[in-house]
């Protein structure tokens, strides 16, 4: 069966101080098979992980392509490994958007990833542009295949995929959970594809984009959708439970 993963990506949010403020707050009452993430800032994570509430997981937000060297400002994937971190997100689309993060630099995060035994949520998703061309399969397929053309199926057991429509990420607006259901269902297929029916039956696939305490339950209903990349409303104690609780 599998994983329903409610993951909630903080982004440039909470200080470290407010980070435990946050878990001081937090309760939570997992259902059965699912796991609850918190993906933080860097320097939240170490107070965090001193703190955590009993069923609550803690992911990066994302880790440099190499394992060292001179790349000031950067995090490795055996830093994070080495606080006790075990999962980190890679390819959000603001990576992909402000830093210039393309297919090739994807899949090498993920190999490093995996290379120090870190469970990695891959994002995928179109634009608004794309999207209305018609093209929104061909680019979410194309990412697929560029981020994942070196991972091996039993690689695959670490990896868990998110799709976020990048012009419903922050705005407000939701795909429908009948479009984001067709997405997901098209990523399976693709995995397919690539890898047999076992492991895309087996892999979590997320839904995110402006995901609320309002909507989830929706789409959280469709056969394809295994979980939420929840934003701004993971930010709030009372809104993140909510969401758990749908």
């Amino acid at each position: 069966m599998r994983k329903e993963i409610i993951a909630g990506n903080w982004k440039m949010n909470h200080t470290p101080t407010e980070a435990l403020n946050f878990l001081k707050e937090l309760s939570v009452e997992k259902k059965e098979n699912q796991r609850v993430i918190l993906c933080p800032s860097f320097v939240c994570l170490p107070g965090m992980l001193d703190h955590l509430p009993e069923g609550v997981e803690l992911s990066a937000q994302n880790i440099h392509q190499e394992a060292s060297g001179a790349y000031t400002g950067e995090v490795s994937a055996a830093m994070v490994k080495d606080l006790g971190v075990t999962m980190t997100l890679i390819g959000h689309s603001e990576r992909r958007m402000y830093y210039g993060e393309d297919d090739e630099v994807i899949a090498k995060k993920i190999k490093e990833a995996l290379t120090h035994e870190l469970e990695v949520i891959l994002c995928v998703g179109e634009h608004l542009e794309e999207r209305e061309a018609g093209k929104e399969e061909e680019v979410v397929a194309s990412q697929l295949r560029g981020a994942l053309g070196a991972v091996s199926k039993e690689e695959m057991k670490k990896i868990h995929l998110a799709y976020e429509p990048v012009w419903a990420i922050g705005t407000g607006k939701t795909a429908s959970s009948e479009d984001a259901q067709k997405m997901n269902a098209f990523i399976r297929s693709e995995l397919k594809e690539l890898y047999g029916e076992e492991t895309a039956q087996s892999t979590s696939i997320l839904y995110g984009g402006s995901v609320k305490p309002e909507n989830v339950a929706e789409l959280m209903a469709m056969e394809d959708i295994d979980g939420a990349l929840v934003g701004g409303a993971s930010l709030k104690p009372a809104s993140f439970m909510a969401l758990l609780e749908y």
